[in-house]
């Protein structure tokens, strides 16, 4: 990793918590267990990738940081709303996420699946009042718009309905990426797309370049994931170590073998890299960043 990725990543990783516990309830406030709840999940974990990617896109298009921090928050605000229910009994049933219990072990089933409700919620709130967000009610309404999608059966929820009803059973490469571009690469994808958005003056063309942008780097993201739950280990990766494969789920590596899941990877970085093209040295940390997310080991 460059010195500038990691420095922005920390920058971005500091900002959007200072951002998210700013925007959650205090757990003081009735319902105080649904809050703490809330606080348990979203506060101190995970790499933050989406809301890096907003400030990163951000930053390639001239926008302030500051005008950032709603639409980041937004956007992890239903990221861990969907961790919060894939770790679910009904769902993967872990008992590990961000390197501590999940959401239902620490407190309780009933209560985590109000806090991802909630969760889900307040990300819209946040769209769609945030005094930070410096747009317009028609940009507003798009971003509301892209989130919903990225979101709802034709996005993340879609891609979840389609994992779970491939257990145990062998599925196509296409099927699979299908699968991918809907539960880990639309919220992705609307990390970047969102943040486009609040670029009032964004030519048509640029919004497309970096649209693909983000579907080469949320299928790459999931291949890596599929490698790392082979290679790597629970500690270093915070949740349980080989659990696709115990879970009898479809895989990259399982599809096309190690080795070729690892050129996959590669090939969809490159493919990423070729779309920002028209860019320049603005967009240097989109380009580190497509590089880290092949390379990193969690």
């Amino acid at each position: 990793m460059s010195n500038a990725l990691k420095e922005q990543i920390t920058l971005c990783q500091n900002r959007v918590e200072k951002a998210l516990n700013a925007r959650l309830p205090q757990a003081n406030i009735l319902p105080q267990r649904l809050h703490q709840a809330m606080r348990y999940s979203t506060l101190d974990g995970g790499k933050r990738m989406r809301p890096v990617l907003t400030y990163s896109t951000g930053k390639a298009l001239g926008l302030e940081m500051d005008s950032l921090d709603g639409i980041a928050c937004a956007v992890e605000f239903i990221h861990v709303y969907s961790l919060i229910h894939d770790d679910l009994p009904a769902m993967d049933d872990d008992n590990l996420r961000r390197g501590k219990a999940t959401n239902h072990i620490a407190f309780d089933e009933a209560t985590a699946i109000l806090t991802g409700d909630a969760l889900q919620a307040l990300a819209f709130e946040t769209l769609a009042n945030d005094l930070t967000i410096k747009a317009t009610a028609k940009q507003r309404l798009q971003m509301i718009t892209a989130l919903t999608k990225a979101s709802g059966s034709q996005g993340m929820v879609g891609g979840q309905a389609i994992d779970l009803n491939s257990v145990g059973k062998q599925i196509s490469l296409p099927e699979l990426e299908n699968m991918h571009i809907h539960k880990t690469g639309a919220l992705i994808r609307a990390s970047v797309n969102i943040a486009a958005l609040a670029k009032s003056d964004l030519a048509i063309d640029t919004a497309q370049k970096l649209d693909r942008y983000a579907k080469c780097i949320g299928l790459s993201f999931q291949v890596k994931d599929d490698i790392l739950d082979e290679e790597s280990d629970t500690a270093t990766l915070g949740k349980t170590q080989g659990k696709d494969q115990n879970h009898n789920k479809p895989t990259y590596p399982n599809l096309l073998g190690l080795a070729k899941a690892k050129q996959k990877a590669l090939e969809l970085h490159e493919q990423a890299i070729a779309s920002l093209d028209n860019f320049g040295d603005e967009a240097n940390l989109l380009r580190d960043l497509s590089l880290y997310i092949i390379q990193r080991n969690h």
